[in-house]
């Protein structure tokens, strides 16, 4: 075969682009098809325990403990499903230049309630003047949640969480620090894979789809942890050529410091 009738890397890249996107699209098709049974399941089950519940008989109470526990199942599946759908999409992000800085700040003053009522010291240090950066504000949003989420539940007994921003030459950095439970290296290693956990329930699913925004984005997540130190997870967002040449920054909140 010449050289000139080998398929090029762009067709390669978007024969494998066309073939994950079709993969999705069957995935998250069969995911909706698994939906709507289980949806019928739990609105009969729940029927069925209004009806048992008039009664109180021994035979009926472990009727009703058996039901609690076939609706436990089917609200864990419904979980499981809904991210599933949502690690599986095609992202067509809204991208828009942002502020960092705000984005960061807004996400804590919705946690902060959480936090406090777990005994966890928000620790802000934003780097001020950072340059924009091009996001879709909701999808970014989910990824730092999640990251608060399970810093949140690396520290059981309280602690400490520290989110800074710096700028570098061609990027705009978050890091998300916390001095929780920590990680092993055999952990740290899987995190990132679809449906690895280490939480009893969990979907494996919330840092897999983290990394793909991140991403998405033009960016890149890492992590580094100590089991018993506490776990650093850092995102690096691109900063765009055009925003960094024509100064097309969102205002700053004066109130930032380094």
């Amino acid at each position: 075969m010449s050289d000139s009738s080998k398929p090029s890397a762009d067709d390669l890249n978007k024969r494998l682009v066309d073939q994950y996107t079709e993969i999705a699209r069957l995935a998250g098709g069969l995911a909706h098809e698994i939906k709507n049974p289980l949806s019928t399941i739990k609105l009969n089950m729940e029927l069925l325990a209004e009806d048992l519940q008039q009664e109180e008989s021994p035979r009926h109470r472990r009727a009703l403990a058996k039901i609690a526990v076939v609706q436990r199942e089917c609200q864990r599946l419904q979980d499981l499903l809904d991210e599933f759908l949502n690690f599986a999409k095609v992202r067509q992000l809204r991208l828009e230049p942002s502020d960092l800085n705000q984005q960061v700040r807004e996400l804590l003053e919705f946690f902060a309630p959480k936090a406090d009522e777990s005994g966890i010291e928000l620790l802000p240090y934003l780097q001020s003047d950072l340059p924009s950066v091009m996001l879709d504000r909701e999808a970014f949003r989910g990824v730092l949640l999640n990251l608060l989420l399970n810093a949140q539940q690396a520290m059981p007994e309280g602690g400490q969480l520290v989110l800074a921003t710096e700028a570098t030459a061609l990027s705009v950095v978050l890091h998300l620090i916390d001095n929780g439970c920590g990680m092993d290296e055999e952990t740290q290693s899987h995190i990132f894979e679809a449906f690895y956990s280490t939480k009893p329930g969990g979907s494996g699913l919330g840092l897999p789809t983290a990394r793909k925004i991140v991403e998405a984005h033009g960016g890149r997540i890492a992590v580094q942890s100590k089991l018993g130190r506490g776990t650093h997870f850092v995102i690096e967002l691109p900063i765009p050529r055009r925003l960094a040449e024509y100064d097309l920054e969102l205002p700053h909140d004066p109130h930032d410091h380094a």
